[in-house]
């Protein structure tokens, strides 16, 4: 479904440990210029409709709507000049917004 490169698996053992939480959410929901914005965040509110992906120190969760859109995809950590985050590497786009927040999905998704 979602793979994890070695760098988001230690950002992720890292900070679900300093928050004391166990489960980091991966989603989409609808917005921005190009359409799409990725959810990235603490899983507070883990349904039965939900895929976990279970990583031994941490899991993720990934709500049903959101699985045809990151299946395929890679989470990473990159730092870029100053800034570090989560990334997610998705073969599904085909365009983003100027800004990088939102994007667009094949057609059919």
């Amino acid at each position: 479904m979602v793979e994890l490169t070695d760098a988001a698996i230690l950002k992720a053992i890292e900070r679900t440990k300093n928050e004391s939480r166990d489960t980091i959410r991966l989603g989409v929901t609808g917005g921005g210029c190009a359409g799409w914005e990725y959810i990235i965040g603490y899983a507070d509110d883990i349904t039965s409709k939900d895929t976990l992906l279970d990583y031994g120190k941490f899991k993720i969760a990934i709500d049903e709507l959101s699985e045809p859109y990151l299946k395929g995809s890679t989470l990473d950590w990159v730092r870029e000049g100053l800034n570090e985050y989560f990334k997610i590497l998705n073969p599904n786009e085909v365009a983003s917004c100027g800004c990088g927040v939102s994007v667009q999905f094949k057609e059919g998704m």
